[in-house]
Formats: structure tokens, C-alpha cells, sequence
């Protein structure tokens, strides 16, 4: 296999599989986590996480995942691996359609939402807002972590086709 394609292929991997465990660890730890504290406890924490979510650690495996997988696509194409190509190619449809756009339309707007409000000292008040977006929010979240985790198998298929 060239050594291009190679190291492409390890690249959309790896991007891939950040992403993945980035939502995959909103589902399965902070969220849960979130739930069973003090709602007013739980809106603040969400507020302060969202306002430091946007970070140079973070963008690359956002925003470039979706253009690494792609551009493997490319190098497949380019190598004559057309049945690789192609998985890296879905690979980038699906994080692009279910990742990266639906945290813009979706889950970055109710982050902005909660942003906004104030933490209500009443505990039944901030029980109603973080209940108003907590369920909501992690459905959608558990989609682009489905998404994200769909993608890194297309790429770990699109490596080994990539070897034939």
C-alpha cells in the first residue's frame, strides 16, 4: 500500500476516532453525571463547559474531520483503490451530515440557549430548565456520537480495502 494512502488512512482514523470518543464520553459519563447533580449545579457546569468547548484542542477533530476523511478519499482515488475511496468518502457524508452540521443547527443553538439563562436559585427552577434540556440534548447527541462512531468503522473499512 503507498505510503501516502497509508498515512491518510491512519490520519481519518484518528480524527474520526476523536470525535467519536469526544461524544461517545458526553453519553456515557459527563451527562449522566450532569443529571444526578443539583440541577443548578448542572446548568453551571454545562454553561462553563460549553464556553471552553471551543479551543484549538478541539477544532481539529471537529472541523477537519470531515475534510482529512475526504481528502483520503482523494489519495484513494488517486492510488486506484476505488472501493477504499469510497468508504472514506462515506466516511466523511456522515460525520459531516451528523456530527459536524448537527451540533451547528442543533445542539450548538440550545448550548447558546442555556448560555443566556441565569442559574435560578430555586432548585425546582432550575430543575424545569435543565429537564428542558437535557433530554433533548443528549438524543442529539447520542445520534452524532452514533454518527461519529459509524464514520471511524467506514474508515477502518476503507483502510483495509485501501490494502487490497
Amino acid at each position: 500500500m503507498p505510503a501516502l494512502l497509508t498515512a491518510m488512512s491512519i490520519a481519518s482514523i484518528l480524527f474520526s476516532g476523536a470525535i467519536f470518543g469526544f461524544f461517545y464520553a458526553w453519553v456515557c459519563s459527563t451527562m449522566w453525571g450532569l443529571d444526578a447533580a443539583d440541577p443548578r449545579i448542572a446548568i453551571a457546569a454545562m454553561q462553563a463547559m460549553n464556553a471552553s468547548v471551543s479551543n484549538v484542542a478541539f477544532a481539529p477533530a471537529f472541523f477537519l474531520t470531515p475534510a482529512v476523511t475526504a481528502l483520503t478519499g482523494v489519495v484513494a482515488l488517486m492510488y486506484r483503490r476505488k472501493d477504499a475511496a469510497l468508504w472514506f468518502f462515506a466516511a466523511a457524508a456522515t460525520y459531516l451530515a451528523f456530527g459536524l452540521v448537527l451540533t451547528a443547527t442543533v445542539n450548538v443553538p440550545m448550548n447558546e440557549a442555556l448560555a443566556r439563562e441565569a442559574v435560578p436559585d430555586d432548585i425546582e427552577a432550575a430543575r424545569l430548565i435543565w429537564d428542558a434540556y437535557s433530554q433533548p440534548w443528549q438524543v442529539w447527541n447520542l445520534v452524532r456520537t452514533v454518527a461519529s462512531g459509524v464514520a471511524l468503522v467506514f474508515c477502518a473499512i476503507g483502510l483495509i480495502r485501501a490494502k487490497k
